[in-house]
């Protein structure tokens, strides 16, 4: 009776089996779920740092060269377009100034080269002209049309009366008529002219702005007032400057 009463109580029972898959199973969901959360974060480690990856830094080093390249090449085209302007205002300006040789008063000689590399302002004159010449005389070259009496120490005197940073030019006949002719002015000194004779000079009454490259830029006129002519001045230093980044 009692190997009886065992074996219905053995089969009554859960078995063993049983219990253990029933403890096996969670674990092995667990398992997975851990397997995904490390999948999970993997992925979002490899989507974080994808930009750093070798084709995206090649493809960043592509595009800073490309616009290196580019602000380059804008660059030198804007320089192309400013010399372009440069030279179209340029043309149609009557071709003024060029080569000339002449004295200062201490004798020394002059050419268009000494007046390179700063700006002028070329005037047309004479030592001997009545009072409304030397009222125009307030400008830093002095060339003189009255060769047979304008002697090199004697236009160093004149200037005298008016600032000691003006220079003053004389030639022989010749030499004054080349420069004149190169600066289109007009002048009536005839070639064999008495240093002693009491004659006039009659002359054009013009001021000429020239840049530091020798070329002509602008004519001021006998009435233009000096503050138009400070003002057209300083305009075009700084239109220059800004065009070629010199200063002088």
């Amino acid at each position: 009776m009692f190997s009886r009463a065992l074996q219905r109580s053995w089969q009554a029972g859960p078995r063993p089996s049983t219990r253990l898959a029933a403890v096996v199973r969670p674990s092995n969901a667990l398992a997975q779920q851990q397997q995904q959360q490390q999948r999970h974060h993997s992925s979002s480690t490899r989507s974080n740092v994808g930009v750093f990856t070798p084709a995206s830094a090649a493809l960043f080093v592509a595009t800073g060269v490309g616009l290196f390249f580019y602000f380059r090449y804008e660059k030198e085209q804007l320089l192309v377009r400013r010399e372009e302007e440069r030279a179209n205002k340029q043309y149609g300006r009557p071709q003024i100034g060029g080569p000339f040789n002449l004295l200062t008063p201490d004798g020394q000689p002059f050419t268009e080269q000494n007046l390179l590399g700063k700006w002028s302002l070329v005037y047309f004159g004479f030592t001997n002209c009545p009072d409304i010449c030397p009222e125009e005389l307030d400008k830093p070259v002095f060339i003189s049309v009255d060769p047979a009496r304008d002697t090199p120490s004697r236009v160093g005197k004149y200037l005298q009366d008016f600032h000691s940073s003006y220079i003053g030019l004389v030639g022989s006949y010749e030499a004054t008529k080349a420069v004149c002719k190169a600066y289109r002015v007009y002048f009536s000194t005839p070639p064999n002219a008495d240093p002693a004779g009491d004659y006039l000079v009659d002359h054009s009454i013009f001021v000429y702005l020239m840049d530091p490259n020798g070329k002509f830029v602008e004519a001021f006129g006998q009435a233009v007032p000096k503050e138009d002519i400070i003002d057209k001045v300083r305009e075009v230093v700084n239109e220059w400057e800004g065009e070629t980044g010199k200063k002088v």
